[in-house]
């Protein structure tokens, strides 16, 4: 039997562990044993925009159409394979639901990794599709996996951000940064600040010396101080919180300023989403990573955002253990007991999660 991680659709604090029977490998098909994974703020995002548009339960369907199967980000070693180039023994890194193992139809296959082509993923974003070979993965660094599972595809997140800022017109001077204590906003103020934009962390009353240590933000906010807020020049707000009301008073401290307005996504996910009325300046958009990224690798040279986000990524590895330690999770109980601590917000602003059956 293999454990599969439950949750509920319409409870996310709701779950529970399905003993299923292994899969049968179809020829071409391979099973993967997940080793570990990191469990972050922005898995609770997957949950909490699990159905339509984002779709994120549809990458692992439970046969339980009430219940879902969060992804996570992680490594696993090749346990059996019938597809041909890949072996057993190989480790990828990849999307993943908290489960011992995933069978997958790979396709595509190279020396960096393949897709998986099980119909059900298809017309998902390629993105989340992706798996690649640590052997030759160039984002791979030996000695430091716990901190590519916590960062890696939070730290694309952010880059992103940065890049999508960058090219804006008009560029910004400033961005303001809500749940400033996040690890995706921690990549985001990382690589903002390295292209000399100034950086505004709005955090809790408990996470504003853990966000003024790391250095990362030119100055910190609580939410109830966002009113104070007084810089000069184009302003940005990036909203990793998705509340309206906060929304709306950043909209306002930043006055005719504000030029561009980022939702990222929900760390307060039990907040009312409706928006607030007569919100002044620019229209709160959704920024969906997967799409951005596929029409910036088309603008430019081929593979050439891949060397972008790359360098920058492995230089971030060793600068996050300033800010995070990763903190190991072992077995089932401790990883349910794990998803319920992220979900209700209990874990240090300092500590990442590193999980492993």
């Amino acid at each position: 039997m293999t454990k599969q991680h439950l949750i509920s659709k319409s409870n996310i604090r709701e779950t529970k562990w399905n003993d299923a029977s292994p899969t049968d490998l179809a020829d071409g098909d391979v099973r993967l044993s997940l080793d570990a994974f990191a469990l972050t703020a922005n898995n609770v995002t997957y949950a909490a925009f699990g159905g339509p548009p984002m779709q994120y339960w549809n990458f692992f369907p439970a046969s339980d159409t009430s219940q879902g199967r969060v992804p996570v980000w992680g490594f696993a070693t090749v346990a059996e394979s019938k597809a041909e180039g890949i072996t057993a023994g190989q480790r990828v890194y990849g999307y993943f639901p908290i489960s011992e193992e995933l069978v997958v139809s790979p396709m595509r296959v190279s020396e960096r990794g393949f897709m998986d082509g099980a119909a059900h993923r298809q017309g998902l974003a390629p993105i989340y599709n992706s798996y690649a070979f640590t052997a030759t993965d160039p984002a791979y660094v030996e000695g430091t996996e716990p901190e590519q599972m916590l960062f890696r595809p939070l730290y694309m997140t952010g880059w992103m951000i940065c890049d999508f800022l960058m090219e804006a017109d008009p560029r910004p001077d400033v961005a303001v940064i809500s749940s400033a204590s996040s690890k995706t906003a921690i990549a985001a103020a990382h690589s903002l600040q390295r292209r000399g934009v100034r950086t505004v962390g709005v955090t809790s009353p408990r996470n504003v010396e853990f966000v003024t240590k790391s250095g990362l933000y030119d100055e910190v906010l609580t939410y109830d101080d966002v009113s104070n807020y007084s810089g000069s020049g184009t302003a940005a707000y990036v909203d990793f919180v998705g509340r309206p009301a906060l929304t709306k008073a950043v909209h306002e401290a930043c006055g005719d300023s504000l030029a561009h307005s980022m939702v990222i996504g929900a760390t307060d996910w039990e907040t009312d989403r409706m928006p607030t009325a007569d919100l002044p300046g620019p229209t709160p958009t959704l920024f969906f990573v997967p799409d951005y990224a596929a029409n910036r690798a088309k603008q430019l040279p081929p593979g050439e955002l891949d060397k972008r986000t790359g360098a920058d990524l492995v230089a971030f590895y060793p600068v996050s253990r300033s800010f995070v330690t990763p903190k190991p999770v072992k077995g089932a109980d401790a990883i349910a007991q794990a998803w319920v601590d992220t979900v209700e917000a209990n874990i240090p602003a300092d500590q990442g999660l590193v999980c492993e059956f």
